[in-house]
Parts: C-alpha cells; structure tokens; sequence
C-alpha cells in the first residue's frame, strides 16, 4: 500500500466513523460535524468518554491501535450507559460496528460523569494487563526490543547465549509494515507455532489481496547516528524468502513482509560507497585492510594433525580458549577446529600433541555456487570474494552484462523496478537502460567467525529499509549448560578494552529504587 493509498484508507475510515457516531456526539452536547474530520473527531470522542487527548496518538501508532481501538469500542458504549457484559462482547466482537446500533436503533442517553474505575479486581486487573501491553509495544517498537544471539557468526564478541537489549531510536526507529499483528511477537507465536500476523504467502509485487494492501509503506523516524563501519548490527535477513532459508533462489519474491523476515546480527564491513573485497577471509576496503575494533576477533577453520587421539575439550577451553566445533576426521588423527582466533592459534601451535596446523582455504577463482551473487560468470567464494562496490543513495551505477547479475536483486526486488534483459540490452520497467541511481543506501554484514556464518557473501547486500536497530547492552548471558556468565551481565556492546559489567551497580540502583518507593509509600499512609 502507497502512502496515497493508506491515507485515502484512512480517509473512509473516519467517513464510517462519523456516519456511525454523529447522533453519539449530539447526544453527549457536541456537533454532528464533529464526528467526520479526521484526527479531530478522536479528540472529541476521548472527551466524550472522559479519557485523555493523548490516547488519540495511539490510536494511530499501528499495532499498538489494534489494542486500543476496541477499547474504545467498549469505552463508547459504557459512555451511554451500556455496561453489561453482552455489550461489551458486541462492541467487540462486530469490529465497533455497534456504534451503528446505539447511534440509529437504541434510546441511549449520555452519561456524562461517569464512573471510570473498574468495578470488580478482574477489571482492575484487565485495564493494567492492557495499558502494560500498549506500554511494551511502543517500547518494543519504536526504542528497545531485546534479542537473543542465536549463532557463533559474532563469537568472542557476542556468544550463543547473550541477551540483548537493541537500540531501535539509533539509527531511527522503522515504523512497523505489517499493520495487523500480534504485539511483541515476530514472525510465529510461540507454542502455537503460527504466524503472528495477516499475510498471503503467494505475495508478490503484483498481488491485490485485501491482506497484503494492509500492509504499510517503509517509513523510518529521524536517527541520531548512521551506520559505521564495523558496527554490530541487527537486521531483516534479505534472503528469507522461503521456509528453508538455506534452500536460496536469487530470483523468488518475498515470502513475508520485510519486517516478518528473519532476525540476524552482524558487522557491517562495508558501508554505501565501500568497494569491498575478500582476500583470504580478510576484508579490504578501497584497497585497504579493515582494522577491527580491539573486542572483534576473527576466527577460521584449521585442519589439525595430532600425535594421538587425546585432545580434552576443557582444556582447549580454558587455556587456548577454542569453544566452537572440534570433529575427529575419518583417517583418526586429523581433527578440523571450526574456529581459532590468531591469538589462540599462536598459542596452539606449542601444544604438545599437534603436528601441523593448516588453514581451511578455498583459492582465489575456485567458485563456489553458493555465493552470491549465484552466477557462473563470477569464481568468487567464502574466502576470497569480490571486488564489489556497495551502491550509496543517490549515486550511479553504470550497467551492463557483466555487472547486472550483481545489480539486478537490488533493483527488482529491493528497488521494486522490473528489471528483464533482451540479448545485451538491459531493460528497466521496459525502457532500454545504461546505468541506474540507486534510491536507498546499502551494506555488508559478516561474521568474525569466518567459516561459520551465513551472511552477505551468500546472499548479498542488505537494504537499509531491512535494518533494525543497534545493539547496545547485554543484558543477560548464559552459557550452553544454562550456566550464567556473570562476567557479562549488564555489559556494552560496543567500547574498547575489556567488557565491564555494571550487574552490581544496577543491583543496588534498584534496591534503592525500590527501597525509596516503599518509604515513600509508608510516609503518605502515615499522614
């Protein structure tokens, strides 16, 4: 849905609305008028149903609305005297179109001081459970949404296990697409193992349905900072376009909403106007090495040849500090170690059973086909990839045959232009063209665990309408036998030198807290 489209919605809606409510507003000692100009009608019904202005805002805020219109619904109807039970549940049940029946069927009259506490503990308790609800959404929409680091792409920065907490107003919070949606839930709800939200899955760009066209165009808030390079960042994977994500075909339409797509977190190596390039699982930029900040480390695979078949898992832990996958090979002495940081291997190689130590490499213009960008004309791999230049907003790309299948996902999918060829001739929306200016910027997200993450060298760059925030506190951190790893609760994300935690300081800041709320509470009972 177009913003032109989702304003003439918008529009009908506040038609229906006073259609359905002007008699209401006459009763309760205003004008009929009133009840049909958008935005101010809600005013005046929140005065009506003796509730503050501000609640016309949320009304408004999408997902957050949908808790709060059938209360509204509900408010309306106890307004003119219907409390029962049974109006509640029509208020309701028929989407608030029984307004219609008070405002042409029913003698009501308008109960303009009315009694807004609950009657009973269960509409005490229903009221806080909702505006808890509403609270948490706008939290977890528009500032912070915590999240959970599900991978070893980002490990001895961020390990399986950490939780997070996610800066959604750094880089300017996205305003939510998919307009009909569970609160606080992503893509399935849990235990159910449904879709939390209202969308066809043979979507494409062509399709009309009634559920898609609820959808909302991409809109951001103003942020404060924009993305840096080598920042950690947490993003919609824009290869999530089937239920099997490894099974990836360049050229299929989405299957969910882009807000819907699949959680991941990595470093942005490659920034708009970066030409990137992977020589030997390092990255370069414009020619240059990129220098890692002091808390990354990056890690590759290595093939380790051992006297014997005594290699203790603890003790690579604790004294050389490799954790990932260690696999014992068929020949009964070759072992292959996931992940080693440099650091760790200086040490490792002195270790008393290793004979040789060699790196897990693919060459230079070995291609491998599960790299992007998944055409034959280009021997690229995990390992050594590229050049490629990241495009940047606003600026132009020549086109041709040989860099189209680099630009064509972006432009179709991403830029939402039907890209098609016609021997050496590319065609953009039908016309015949030689370049492209690109409406939107993009990035490069890998894994410091260089053999061990799915990420931009297999499907790609990454949209900035995909990106969902910066992650900037770890809240919480357990290891895989559910152990806590104090030494990382309340820690930054970001920063130099070693991670302190701040557990301690916010222990005590919230005893205090809570000490001082309940001397306050003695101090007023007293008087």
């Amino acid at each position: 849905m177009t913003i032109t489209q989702w304003l003439i919605f918008i529009l009908v809606i506040q038609i229906i609305h006073g259609i359905g409510t002007w008699k209401l507003y006459v009763k309760a000692g205003r004008q009929a008028w009133e009840a049909f100009i958008p935005v101010y009608n809600a005013v005046i019904l929140m005065k009506i149903i003796n509730r503050p202005w501000w609640w016309t805002i949320l009304l408004f805020v999408p997902i957050v609305n949908l808790i709060m219109l059938p209360v509204v619904w509900v408010e309306t109807a106890r307004s003119f005297g219907k409390n029962q039970y049974m109006d509640t549940f029509l208020a309701v049940i028929s989407l608030g179109f029984y307004n219609f029946y008070l405002n042409y069927v029913a003698d009501v009259t308008y109960v303009e001081n009315r009694d807004l506490d609950p009657k009973s503990s269960s509409g005490d308790w229903t009221s806080s459970i909702l505006f808890a609800i509403v609270a948490a959404t706008i939290v977890h929409t528009y500032f912070i949404q915590p999240f959970t680091i599900p991978s070893s792409s980002l490990e001895k920065s961020l390990y399986i296990g950490d939780f997070l907490f996610v800066s959604k107003f750094h880089y300017g919070a996205r305003v939510p697409m998919t307009t009909v949606a569970m609160p606080m839930v992503h893509d399935t709800i849990p235990v159910a193992n449904v879709k939390s939200y209202l969308f066809n899955d043979n979507y494409d760009k062509r399709n009309t349905s009634l559920i898609n066209k609820t959808q909302l165009p991409y809109m951001r808030l103003p942020g404060f900072e924009s993305i840096e390079r080598n920042d950690i960042v947490v993003f919609n994977q824009p290869a999530d376009t089937l239920v099997n994500m490894d099974d990836f075909n360049p050229d299929r339409n989405y299957y969910k909403p882009i807000d819907k797509k699949t959680n991941l977190v990595k470093r942005c190596v490659g920034v708009p106007g970066d030409s990137l390039e992977v020589r030997d699982g390092y990255v370069y930029i414009n020619g240059q090495k990129n220098e890692l900040p002091d808390r990354a480390k990056l890690q590759f695979s290595y093939y380790v040849v051992a006297k014997n078949r005594t290699f203790n898992p603890v003790e690579l832990k604790n004294r050389y500090d490799i954790t990932d996958r260690i696999i014992l090979l068929n020949d009964g002495k070759t072992y292959y170690f996931s992940a080693i940081t440099d650091e760790a291997l200086e040490r490792f190689k002195n270790h008393p059973n290793v004979v040789s130590i060699t790196k897990s490499t693919t060459e230079k213009g070995t291609r491998d086909e599960r790299v992007f960008p998944h055409n034959s004309s280009y021997n690229w791999n995990y390992d050594n990839f590229g050049p490629i230049y990241i495009p940047k907003k606003g600026e132009t790309v020549a086109l041709n045959m040989e860099v189209i299948p680099i630009y064509k996902r972006l432009i179709s999918e991403y830029e939402n232009k039907k890209v098609t060829t016609n021997g050496n001739q590319i065609l953009i929306e039908g016309q015949s063209s030689t370049s492209y200016t690109f409406t939107q910027d993009y990035y490069w997200m890998m894994g410091d665990n260089r053999n061990n993450s799915i990420d931009s060298r297999g499907w790609g760059f990454v949209p900035f309408d995909h990106v969902v925030g910066k992650p900037v506190l770890i809240w919480m951190s357990w290891d895989g036998l559910r152990n806590p790893r104090w030494e990382r609760w309340f820690t930054t994300v970001g920063g130099s030198g070693k991670p302190v935690s701040y557990l301690i300081p916010f222990l005590i800041l919230l005893a205090a807290w809570f000490g001082f709320n309940k001397w306050r509470k003695k101090k007023k009972e007293a008087q």
